[in-house]
Parts: structure tokens; sequence; C-alpha cells
């Protein structure tokens, strides 16, 4: 046991940096234990290829962009075989794309919910969105016209290529786009609890994703719609959990405790 500046370590147990640079020089045990997690679960988010690698080299859950079933499958085949190439676990990563959820009693209820949402966004916030998507600006463009030729930039390059999929794959004009990427564009699921549901775990038997980063038009109405009437559906065919697993995000996320690299 040693003491030092007042405080007691036992040097067995504590690593000791010595970090020696330019701005900053210290010895640097600390006198806490260390965290119950191991390390905070690491998130990452971007779909570029630094992005990509970065996620199976470091991350344990990626925040995902995939709007559609195939784009989801071809993103987590990407990363995770990047995983095997590395030799890391693909349970030890959780790929969680972002879902907007609209819960109607009817589905046709619940894409005039949508819709109604859509159309409360300001046109002026609406063309912002949309400009900074394409990395174009889209002010000058007829709001009432489908989208014109966007060409091509370095600025915003994956995003405008789902943004200009999706004028194309919907027939939208410049303004249903641009209040489409003011409120949001990615993936949502809009209908009735059982149909949600269907999509839901469709994705997830296909390999598409581990689970959801859920996202809500509205609170609190919009959160106790997915709690009350979602949520009772998954759990009902199992493939959503009834209590927690452990005390932990690290555990509920099903993801190992790191061990300590330096014992």
């Amino acid at each position: 046991m040693t003491v030092e500046s007042g405080i007691y370590y036992d040097s067995a147990k504590l690593h000791v940096l010595n970090h020696k640079g330019p701005h900053l020089s210290v010895r640097g045990p600390l006198n806490i234990a260390r965290p119950v997690q191991g390390w905070p679960v690491i998130v990452q988010a971007g779909a570029s290829e630094p992005g990509r690698q970065l996620a199976a080299e470091t991350a344990e859950v990626v925040f995902a962009a995939s709007s559609r079933l195939a784009e989801g499958q071809a993103f987590c085949a990407d990363v995770k075989g990047r995983m095997d190439t590395l030799e890391r676990d693909r349970d030890h990563l959780k790929i969680l794309p972002s879902a907007f959820v609209v819960v109607g009693e009817t589905v046709e209820a619940a894409r005039e919910k949508r819709a109604r949402l859509d159309a409360l966004v300001h046109y002026e916030s609406a063309i912002a969105a949309l400009s900074i998507a394409l990395g174009h600006d889209a002010s000058r463009f007829d709001p009432d016209a489908p989208l014109p030729d966007i060409p091509e930039s370095n600025a915003s390059k994956s995003s405008r290529e789902r943004v200009v999929a999706l004028a194309s794959r919907e027939n939208l004009t410049v303004r249903q786009l641009a209040q489409r990427l003011g409120g949001y564009s990615g993936l949502a699921f809009v209908g009735t609890p059982q149909t949600i549901a269907d999509s839901m775990e469709e994705w997830l038997v296909a390999e598409a994703c581990d689970g959801f980063n859920v996202m809500f038009p509205y609170l609190p109405e919009g959160l106790d719609d997915f709690v009350d009437k979602v949520v009772p559906e998954l759990q009902r065919r199992g493939i959503f959990r009834r209590e927690y697993e452990g005390r932990t995000l690290r555990e509920n996320l099903g993801l190992p405790r790191p061990h300590n690299r330096f014992f």
C-alpha cells in the first residue's frame, strides 16, 4: 500500500499511465473503482466506409439509418462481416436502426396522422433540412414540381442518395419531400399495433437489425401508444422482454462486460 498526495492506492491493482506530453504530464492512477459496466457502452453512428470500419473494430451499438429491409440486410452483413475478419464476436455489436412509429386504430388512420404531422412542418425550415440533406441549395426549386437532378458532391453523400431515392420511390414533390425531411424521412412503421409488430419481426428475422432505436412523433401520447399497444403485441410474439435482464444498459443489451485489459 502506497500513500501519495493523501491518496491511498494499491500499486498492484491500479494502472499507472505515466503519461508525458507537450501539454500534460500525469502519473495517472485513479482512486475510484472500475465502472460496473467495465466501460460505458460504445455507440457509433454513420454509414460511410470509415464509419463502418470503425463500428466493426470498436463499437458495441450502431445507430443505423437503413430505411428499407434490403438496405438493413446489406448494412448488417457488411459490418458484421468485417467483424468476422477482425475475429470479433458478432453478438458483441447490436445494430439498431432508428424507427419512427406512428400507431393508429387502422392503417389508414395512422397514415392520416403521419400526413398531418408532415404538413405541420414550416416550409422554410423544411427546405433548409432538404438543402442540408442534399448538400445543395434547394430554396430555388419549384416546390410543387418533382425533385430536379442534383449534381453529386462530397457533402452529405449518403444522405443525398437516400433523399433522391425516397423522392423517386414515393413520387414526392419538392414541398412534400422537404416536409418529410423537416419531420422524419427514415425508417417508419405507420399502422396498427399488429402491422407494426409484423414489420419489426420481419426486420429481426431477416437479420436486417438487432433491434430498434424507437422514435415517437410526439410526447407523451406517442410513447404511450407504443408502450400500451405495440409492446404487448411484441411480447405476445416472444420478441420483446417481459422483465429486464440486468441492472445496467450493457446487460439489457446482451453485451458482455469487457475484461480489464491491464490485468
